[in-house]
Formats: C-alpha cells, sequence, structure tokens
C-alpha cells in the first residue's frame, strides 16, 4: 500500500502530477481482475488532462495545495461533472453527473486528482459488493472472498496499492465493514460533519461520506480537507476545531476506553472466535500502552440491528421513487401508458436486492403497519441514542469488532438475506446515532489469514479523538 506522504516524497523528488497519475492508471489496468472500478478510459483521459493543467499552473509556485497532484478515486454514487454515474445499477448505467459533489471539489480545490470511479453494491444496498449490477469486487488478499460492501471498490484500490486513498459511503457500516475485510483503515464521520450534496441517496437520516487509506495520518488529512458547513447540504454542521493534520498518539494514552460487553460475547451469534481473539490482543496492547480499558454493558445495542432493518428501507424506498424513467436513468421503451413506463423501467433497472428493500421499506411505512413497525423502530433509535450518551458520560471510547467474521467467500451468505444482515450488528448501532467510528487494522485471522478490523466509536463531533487512538494502535503494530 501507498501513502500521501510516499506521493509527496516522489512530488518533492521532481515527479509531476502527469507521473503519479500515469503509475496509478498503469497499476489499476495491472489489476482489472479483481473489478474494482466501472468507469472507463474517458476519466483516464480526464485525469490526465487535470494533471497536466496543474502541472503549467503551479510550475513556479509554492501554493500548490495539500493534495497537489495526489490521485485517487471515488466511489461510484459520488457525481463529477460529464461523468458516468451509476451507483452500480443498471437503472442509472447511461446516466452523466450534470455537476461535481462537494467532497470532490474540496480535494480538487487541494490539488487531488480523480482517476476513476469504484465499483460498489447497486445504490449501496450490500454487504459484499456482489449486488453491483457489472461484476463483483474481489478482494485482494484472497480472491474467492468477498471485499466487504458497499464500498468493496474503494477499500479494494487502497489494499492494492494502486492510490493512497479512496471516498466511500457509510450507511450502515458501509465504509467500515470494507475497511476491515480488506486491512484498511476506514472512517465514518459524524452524521453532518462532511457534505453529501452531489451523492447518490440511500438511507438520508445515516448516509455519511468518508475516507478510505493505507494510514491515520491520510484519514486525518482528508477528513480536515473535505469536512465542514455546506450551504447546499442543510445536515451540515461546523468543523471541529479538534480535527487536526497531525493525529496526536500521545493524547490518546489518558482516554478512559470501555469494551462493549455485548460485542464480544462468545455466545453472540456469528462472532468468529478468530476475531474475538484479535480484538482482545489490540486490548491487551491498548493496556501495555498505559491505556485505560474497562467493559461496559449496552444492552440496547441488540436492538440496533432490526432497528436499521426498518428505518433505512423505509428511507430507501421514498429515495428510489424519483426514478422512474422519466426523470432519471432507464426509460424503458414499447410501454402503453404512464404506470407502464414506470413498472418495466423498475422491473428491468432494479435488482432483487434493490426491490426487496424498496418491498420492505414500502410495507412498514402502509398505513395499516406505521406504528407497529417504523414508528417502533424510531423510538428503539431515540433509546439507542440515549444509551450511548450516557455511556459517553464516562468514557471517552467504546470498541467493538468492525463485523463478527473476516471476509467471507462469494455466495456463502448472498442467499440468505438475514445472515448477510447479521454482519451489519457492529456497525449499524453508530450509524442510527449518528457517532464517528473508525475501523483500524487489528491483524489477521489465525486460520483464514483474512484481515480483521477493530471499531472504535466516539461521541458526536469528538472525530478526532478516534484519529489519536488509531494513531496509537498503528504505532503499537509496528
Amino acid at each position: 500500500m501507498i501513502t500521501v506522504s510516499d506521493l509527496k516524497q516522489q512530488i518533492e523528488e521532481g515527479s509531476r502530477p502527469l507521473d503519479l497519475v500515469n503509475e496509478a492508471i498503469l497499476r489499476l489496468q495491472n489489476s482489472t481482475q479483481f473489478n474494482t472500478i466501472i468507469s472507463g478510459d474517458k476519466m483516464f483521459k480526464q485525469a490526465r488532462e487535470r494533471a497536466k493543467l496543474l502541472d503549467v499552473k503551479f510550475k513556479t509556485s509554492d501554493k500548490k495545495g495539500e493534495l497537489y497532484g495526489i490521485p485517487f478515486v471515488v466511489k461510484d454514487n459520488f457525481l463529477i461533472t460529464d461523468t458516468q454515474t451509476t451507483a452500480a445499477s443498471n437503472i442509472l448505467k447511461n446516466f452523466k453527473a450534470p455537476y461535481t459533489a462537494t467532497v470532490v471539489q474540496k480535494l480538487e480545490a487541494e490539488g487531488a486528482i480523480c482517476i476513476a470511479k469504484a465499483n460498489m453494491d447497486s445504490f449501496g444496498h450490500g454487504s459484499s459488493t456482489e449486488n453491483s449490477d457489472f461484476a463483483p469486487t474481489l478482494n485482494p488478499h484472497d480472491q474467492t472472498r468477498v471485499p466487504g460492501g458497499s464500498s468493496g471498490g474503494s477499500a479494494a484500490l487502497v489494499a492494492l496499492g494502486v492510490v493512497p486513498f479512496a471516498l466511500g459511503t457509510d450507511t450502515g457500516g458501509s465504509i467500515r465493514q470494507p475497511a476491515s475485510f480488506c486491512g484498511v483503515y476506514g472512517f465514518k464521520p459524524s452524521y453532518g460533519l462532511v457534505s453529501r450534496n452531489g451523492v447518490v441517496a440511500m438511507a438520508s437520516s445515516t448516509d455519511c461520506i468518508g475516507p478510505l487509506a493505507s494510514s491515520t495520518e491520510d484519514l486525518n488529512l482528508i477528513l480536515d480537507i473535505v469536512s465542514g458547513e455546506d450551504l447546499k447540504d442543510s445536515t451540515t454542521i461546523a468543523k471541529p476545531e479538534s480535527i487536526l493534520s497531525n493525529p496526536d498518539a500521545s493524547s490518546a494514552k489518558k482516554y478512559k476506553i470501555a469494551v462493549v460487553k455485548e460485542t464480544l460475547d462468545p455466545d453472540l451469534e456469528g462472532l468468529n472466535p478468530e476475531v474475538r481473539q484479535q480484538i482482545l490482543e489490540q486490548i491487551t496492547k491498548l493496556k501495555q500502552s498505559g491505556v485505560k480499558v474497562e467493559e461496559i454493558s449496552i444492552p440496547e445495542v441488540k436492538y440496533a440491528l432490526p432497528a436499521y432493518y426498518v428505518i433505512v428501507p423505509a428511507e430507501i424506498s421514498s429515495n428510489l421513487s424519483r426514478y422512474d424513467g422519466i426523470r432519471y436513468g432507464l426509460k424503458s421503451v414499447g410501454a402503453k401508458d404512464l404506470t407502464e413506463t414506470y413498472q418495466k423501467t423498475r422491473a428491468e433497472g432494479f435488482n432483487s436486492e434493490n426491490k426487496l428493500r424498496i418491498l420492505i421499506g414500502t410495507y412498514v411505512l402502509s398505513s395499516g403497519y406505521y406504528d407497529a413497525y417504523y414508528k417502533k423502530a424510531q423510538q428503539v433509535r431515540t433509546l439507542l441514542i440515549q444509551a450511548f450518551d450516557k455511556a459517553f458520560e464516562k468514557y471517552d471510547i467504546l470498541i467493538s469488532p468492525v463485523a463478527p467474521t473476516t471476509a467471507f467467500k462469494f455466495g456463502q451468505s448472498s442467499k440468505d438475506p438475514l445472515q448477510m444482515y447479521l454482519g451489519d450488528i457492529m456497525t449499524v448501532g453508530p450509524s442510527l446515532a449518528g457517532l464517528p467510528a473508525i475501523s483500524v487494522p487489528a491483524g489477521f485471522g489465525s486460520t483464514t489469514e483474512m484481515p480483521v478490523g477493530l471499531q472504535m466509536i466516539a461521541q458526536r463531533a469528538e472525530d478526532q479523538k478516534l484519529l489519536n487512538l488509531s494513531k496509537l494502535l498503528e504505532e503499537n503494530s509496528k
């Protein structure tokens, strides 16, 4: 894997932005078997043109920007002007973006160059990238296993060393889980810290934009650049002054940390003993570093998963109603009237997982079941938020596994939706509560030899604490 610092060093030694872009594209072309991207040669051409312009514009200037010439990728639900933006769905396969997402604009303002759009589960619906309408992405550590999802393409590209960082979206774990499965760092910021303007929506009350990278410093740098208020997204919040360009590992030794008891219970359904063992080893390392680590019980976390899979499908149903073949995307021909146009467009454009979530969401929002399901789920969400708030009165950070297993084999969970959804059991709680959370590499399973991720959770707007502790863990692993 490579870091932003590695590429900055190359720039200082005389490399030009075009050199870095060409090298990244070559690495990408040498790893096509992993199916990591959806975009084609047109984006490569645009990236090279932008690199040449940057070279001319800043050749004799010292004000080049923090990411001058650094190549990166974004998940294919980020809009970039005049590029194909599919969200890995057939219904958008011919859609060209009319503008560029705010986060991409911020990165480009610092000199970064987007070279490609990463593969994903269609509309973010999945935890394996098997639900892409184009091809499944393969895990860089074992091509018979999934890279996680829905930001599987972004995580795989960082793990393959194609780019130093990539952007993903996290609705219920879609940055953290693939980061865990691919052995990279993945950050879900506090809800509203990063603008969602120009990003295809999945569930608007939990969607977050965040980076995946090969180091804590790179996560911190990217978050510092992309966070903050945006007039085009009314949910955004001001960037806390605590966010720095350099995470402070020494300050993390003063934190009070709690392990969420329910997430490491050996009797927890689906929890792999290898995952549990790696997390316990990281806890031991933290204690050896002088960090105070205790245990806390948060019984409410066991209700997060069922609440999530009521609330999020409801929002999916609402957000996907705009895809009707008239305003967006695929339009079926031969329909005799408007109703048939809608029916054919959605039948052909949405895959089975999209349809499943739409049906669930429409059902729980219907007049006869709203109070029984959706309202109850929102009440559970409130109880969960209150439980986390109470925990953070005593502790700075909570820790757990990212996922109950390491990366699973292709087809292992796709035929059993309930088993697939169970894989989100660790990550959906912070999403429902709007809390920042990070996935940090925590070693490898002893028999599978696949990466394991440690999840750390902080109170809202205290994102920097996670980065500081991540830096300490990174130093401990060296």
